[in-house]
């Protein structure tokens, strides 16, 4: 109903909008509040982790054994997959992403030994890689092009802004001062930092009430589609998907967006998006 409510003439069930694998809408009227998810939606985080754990992998070559590197990383995605898929496991995990990562490397390697009869190696070389690991991951983090002018831009056009993301309170702080990104919301909310984080219902009514709006007058955006799309939805917020990598929706997905974007400058109306430092189409 959230489409049709704000002039577009489908609803999230019309089937034949989503054959395309993603949406741009040039939206003239933006709403009085915008949630904005942090990683990988402003942030570029996770998105580079298979070049990142390959890289490595092939730094520790020597000390991992006689297990080919290609084996490693395959048990390691496979783990990692099965561990974050889980939403308890999701949410016991993301508060202490250093020790995951050790956990999935130890039992990545166990998996491997089970299945090889080769030892895995010892634990402080299944450490070091994991502490390697988070050490490229948190030095090449960036911003996406154009994040920045945009977020910059919707505040003077008057759209009030709440960053809401989830994860431990030390890191997650620690993005938002290193991007100078405090001055630019009206409202951060770390779940580390609040005790609740998306999909709990608290975490959107919270947000909006701190910007003092109303569901019908807010915009979810961000790359997570059970945390930025259908949890939203439920409460009548308008979810749009940030499908960065542009792959579009996963086949045979039930879900429906409210719109999809694949950088953050289409958010802005179409007069704005030619401004200096702006480019909707900037990756």
């Amino acid at each position: 109903m959230a489409a049709l409510a704000l002039g577009f003439p489908f609803s999230r069930d019309d089937e034949s909008i989503w054959q395309y694998p993603v949406l741009n809408l040039a939206m003239s009227n933006l709403p009085k509040a915008i949630l904005l998810d942090l990683d990988d939606t402003i942030l570029s985080a996770f998105g580079a982790a298979e070049g990142q754990w390959r890289r490595v992998i092939a730094e520790f070559a020597d000390r991992l054994g006689p297990h080919p590197p290609e084996e490693v990383y395959a048990s390691i995605q496979a783990y990692s997959r099965h561990l974050w898929s889980d939403q308890a496991r999701h949410k016991h995990w993301r508060h202490r992403i250093g020790d995951a990562r050790r956990h999935i490397i130890e039992t990545a390697f166990a998996k491997l030994r089970a299945e090889s009869g080769v030892p895995a190696p010892p634990p402080a070389v299944c450490h070091a890689l994991a502490d390697r690991f988070n050490e490229i991951q948190e030095a090449e983090l960036k911003m996406f092009p154009g994040a920045h002018e945009t977020l910059d831009r919707l505040k003077e056009l008057g759209v009030k802004l709440a960053l809401v993301t989830n994860g431990a309170a030390e890191p997650q702080r620690k993005k938002v001062t290193r991007f100078a990104l405090e001055h630019r919301f009206d409202h951060i909310q770390i779940e580390g930092e609040h005790g609740f984080g998306k999909p709990e219902e608290q975490a959107y009514l919270h947000a909006m009430s701190a910007l003092g709006v109303e569901a019908r007058d807010t915009w979810m955006v961000g790359d997570n589609l059970e945390w930025e799309v259908v949890a939203p939805q439920r409460l009548g917020i308008y979810a749009i998907w940030y499908d960065g990598s542009g792959q579009g929706l996963p086949p045979g997905s039930s879900i429906r967006p409210d719109r999809i974007i694949r950088s953050l400058p289409e958010l802005l109306p179409e007069s704005a998006q030619d401004e200096p430092g702006i480019s909707a189409g900037a990756r």
